[in-house]
């Protein structure tokens, strides 16, 4: 797939994650988005294609991602199992933004 035959175990290790981390609070942009088109492609072929067994949707969802995995190859892209892990959860850099927020003098628009 999108990760080259890597297990959820094996892309937990190579990020050097903790057993209570989750890999997708520890993506960065990039590895997001290629993960977030994997999805889409995967969830319009199985609309398309009237995929309806879960044979074929396992199929589908490995299959989508290895094409995905190619064209990111072909680009000269980083593989999404290389590229750099985020220091910090998006849960903490969204703690951090709210705190700022809340500590700055500015008014939010929101608030006007």
């Amino acid at each position: 797939g999108l990760y080259g035959g890597m297990t959820v175990s094996d892309i937990h290790t190579k990020k050097g994650l903790k057993k209570n981390e989750k890999i997708l609070d520890y993506m960065g942009s990039t590895e997001l988005i290629a993960n977030l088109f994997r999805i889409s492609q995967t969830e319009e072929k199985l609309k398309r294609d009237e995929i309806t067994t879960a044979i074929d949707a396992n199929y589908t969802h490995y299959e989508v991602a290895e094409k995905i995995r190619k064209a990111i190859i072909e680009m000269g892209a980083t593989l999404p199992e290389d590229l750099p892990v985020p220091d910090k959860s998006v849960q903490t850099v969204e703690r951090e933004e709210i705190r700022k927020l809340r500590n700055s003098k500015k008014k939010l628009m929101l608030y006007e």
